[in-house]
């Protein structure tokens, strides 16, 4: 199958009730294992990359984005191509040349007001060059090692009535949310506020996205699907994957077999979350 509009697959999802499955690759075999993972599990997939990602390629874009795109093309699932929490103005405006149809504008850091003004000007130009945006309203933390935000910060969940306001002032077409996630956790243990959730999906009328899932159990993730969560974000799952998998097969000459055995590691988390969703 060729690449899919990352946008379009989220859509689809929401007509359907459930969610699509977004994974943050950082190498080649990153994205093979996702790949993978979704044909095992006969469901369409976003590849996702991060400006972190992208910094830590030397700031070069365009070799991993080929990359990913080659992939995509060989694949026998829709695969989407998304450019995952921008901060940079000028990475957003290389998204369409790399071949991404979407991408995260994060101001989310900022105040309302700011990020407000940001991410309008950032939606005005993604949509005069054919991207599909999302942004975030509240702070999921944890991000670029930054400790998760105590519950009760101001801006660690994401206001109902806001959000509203938010999404129709800014003309985003998706909604990342805060709801007791986190970035980067290693063990799945989070739980979600679920009563928070259900009245965003009643008040906010885009598609809403849930950043840091990897921390949370399956249950969990069903969970928020059935909450109204169409797009659902993975990174930190598939490199304790991959990490483990190296550690045990590590060789001093040849990276062959530890890389083929995290490339393993790694399909098979995908497919099982994946599945999870479904």
């Amino acid at each position: 199958m060729s690449i899919v509009p990352a946008g379009a697959l989220v859509l689809e999802a929401a007509v359907a009730g459930r969610a699509v499955a977004a994974f943050n690759i950082i190498t080649l075999e990153h994205a093979e294992a996702v790949i993978a993972g979704a044909e095992a599990a006969g469901l369409p997939v976003i590849l996702q990359l991060s400006e972190n990602a992208v910094k830590f390629r030397g700031g070069q874009l365009m070799p991993i984005a080929r990359a990913a795109v080659a992939c995509a093309e060989e694949a026998a699932v829709p695969v989407g191509l998304h450019l995952d929490h921008v901060k940079s103005t000028e990475l957003l405006r290389r998204a369409a040349d790399a071949g991404f149809s979407s991408v995260m504008y994060d101001a989310a850091q900022l105040p309302y007001a700011e990020n407000l003004e940001a991410t309008r000007s950032a939606a005005d130009w993604a949509h005069a060059n054919g991207l599909w945006i999302e942004a975030e309203l509240g702070e999921v933390g944890g991000k670029s090692g930054a400790a998760p935000l105590d519950p009760h910060a101001p801006g660690a969940r994401t206001d109902p009535d806001e959000a509203r306001r938010f999404v129709a002032d800014s003309g985003v077409d998706a909604l990342a949310v805060a709801v007791g996630s986190s970035h980067a956790m290693t063990s799945r243990t989070a739980s979600l506020d679920h009563i928070l959730l259900a009245r965003l999906a009643k008040t906010v009328d885009v598609p809403l996205v849930l950043h840091g899932s990897s921390g949370l159990p399956d249950a969990e993730l069903a969970a928020a699907v059935a909450g109204g969560i169409r797009k659902v974000n993975i990174g930190t799952a598939l490199n304790v994957a991959m990490t483990g998998a190296i550690r045990t097969h590590l060789t001093p000459a040849d990276p062959r077999p530890y890389l083929t055995a995290a490339r393993t590691a790694m399909a098979a988390t995908a497919e099982a979350m994946i599945r999870a969703l479904n």
